[in-house]
């Protein structure tokens, strides 16, 4: 971002007409220095500020759509080397490898595997998002068989691999309607590559024999009017993978480096002979910028941590992991079943919903909007309140579905038990265990 907030206003219309989805211009030209919002969001700006700040308020790393449907996603449009400065927005995308001699059994066995992989963590459905299509052979009829296959019998996204223009256009005609990542430009090719990426309005991914390498087929490019570029550096080589990453990161956020602007694509599946290896090594890929890994399997064990770990780097620091406010049940509740309440801090969460789990006591837990606070910090903080949580217990509907009128508050707020009371004249407030893995010992003494 090369202009401040102040800047950015000057040139706004200054009408404070909210219909960019904030009160006044001045928001709206703050939350665009930040990189918080998009231009087009004001309808008024005129033709001339808006080639000035278009530019000006490009992130240094350019965002790329790739996909198409339910798991279509953007790559780059970073703003921040370190996570703790901000956030990071656009999550790694995970892929799998398939090579073009893939036998359709083989491919229908994978895919149904690979389609059913979704894990659900703090009310999310975590899924991976590509599958990378490799002609090995030539056989454009085999690598177009394969790459329609994945696009109609999947919501996966594709990469398109092929050093050969014609084989890989003839795919990309195929598979248009997925948006796939075409891969990719090199040296011995960019200018026939070049040509049908913007033929196709496809992103391309580049690769080069080094970082300078990269820079050099990265302005060709640009200079031939594409801008949906991701850039690989070449490096197989665990310790050049990673500071090719450090480097193509910092080059466009600290010194202004736009041939470098663009998001990355690696391939930890080209980097270690086993499963395990490369789950390793994506794993340190998500935490240090790479936008794209490509592994050579998907299994449950080694996706799973993966999915975990990028859920975690890109969330927002600055703001707790929460959970959806509301009632949900555990192990099948019925109207007899016991009553838990606690905050939707998604630690929280999913300890307390654990240990009722484990408890096999069949059960329902209310989760109240606390943004994201624990049980002590909220009550400290005044949202965990007896007279707030006896008003949430009222309105949340949990009522109808009970005959009892019991509530199991945590231990650590016992001190809100009057103030609930008062709220809940007809309740039965009971102060449970402070520590969650009492739980399951409390349930089942409770119920008998």
């Amino acid at each position: 971002m090369g202009l401040t907030g102040i800047q950015i206003f000057k040139m706004l219309p200054q009408t404070n007409c909210g219909e960019c989805g904030v009160p006044t211009c001045l928001a709206f030209a703050m939350n665009l220095a930040s990189g918080k919002a998009e231009l087009d969001a004001c309808p008024y700006v005129s033709d001339e500020a808006r080639e000035k700040l278009a530019e000006a308020s490009a992130p240094p790393i350019r965002p790329v759509a790739i996909g198409a449907g339910p798991r279509a996603f953007k790559v780059g449009g970073e703003l921040v080397l370190f996570r703790h400065e901000k956030t990071f927005y656009n999550p790694t995308a995970l892929g799998v490898l398939v090579e073009s001699d893939i036998s359709a059994e083989d491919l229908d066995t994978k895919l149904k595997i690979w389609n059913a992989y979704q894990f659900e963590r703090v009310g999310l459905n975590l899924r991976p998002e590509l599958v990378a299509v490799k002609d090995v052979n030539g056989d454009s009829g085999a690598f177009v068989a394969t790459a329609k296959k994945v696009a109609e019998e999947s919501e996966f996204g594709l990469v398109l691999m092929s050093d050969k223009t014609d084989v890989l256009k003839e795919a990309a005609e195929a598979t248009a309607f997925k948006r796939p990542l075409l891969y990719a430009a090199t040296a011995e090719n960019v200018e026939d590559m070049g040509n049908l990426a913007k033929e196709t309005g496809l992103p391309l991914a580049v690769k080069g024999k080094d970082i300078e390498d990269l820079i050099g087929l990265s302005d060709k490019l640009t200079g031939m009017g594409l801008k949906d570029l991701v850039l690989d550096s070449g490096s197989r080589e665990l310790k050049k993978v990673f500071e090719d990453q450090v480097a193509i990161r910092r080059a466009p956020l600290k010194e202004g480096n736009r041939s470098l602007g663009f998001p990355t694509i690696t391939f930890p599946c080209e980097m270690a002979s086993n499963l395990d290896v490369e789950t390793m090594i994506a794993s340190m890929l998500i935490a240090k910028y790479g936008a794209i890994a490509i592994l050579s399997d998907f299994k449950g064990e080694s996706l799973f941590p993966l999915l975990v770990e990028r859920l975690n780097i890109f969330t927002d620091p600055q703001r707790p992991m929460t959970v959806t406010e509301g009632i949900y049940e555990i192990g099948n509740p019925d109207e007899n079943s016991p009553v838990l309440v606690t905050t939707n801090f998604s630690l929280t969460y999913f300890i307390v919903s654990g240990e009722i789990e484990g408890s096999r006591v069949p059960s329902w837990l209310l989760i109240m909007d606390t943004e994201g606070l624990s049980v002590m910090t909220a009550w400290a903080a005044g949202k965990f309140v007896g007279d707030a949580v006896g008003m949430f217990v009222k309105k949340c509907g949990i009522a109808d579905k009970i005959s009892h009128r019991k509530v199991i508050i945590p231990g650590y707020a016992a001190a809100i038990v009057g103030d609930m009371e008062e709220e809940l004249p007809d309740w039965e407030v009971i102060v449970g265990p402070r520590d969650a893995s009492l739980i399951p010992k409390f349930l089942k003494e409770m119920v008998g």
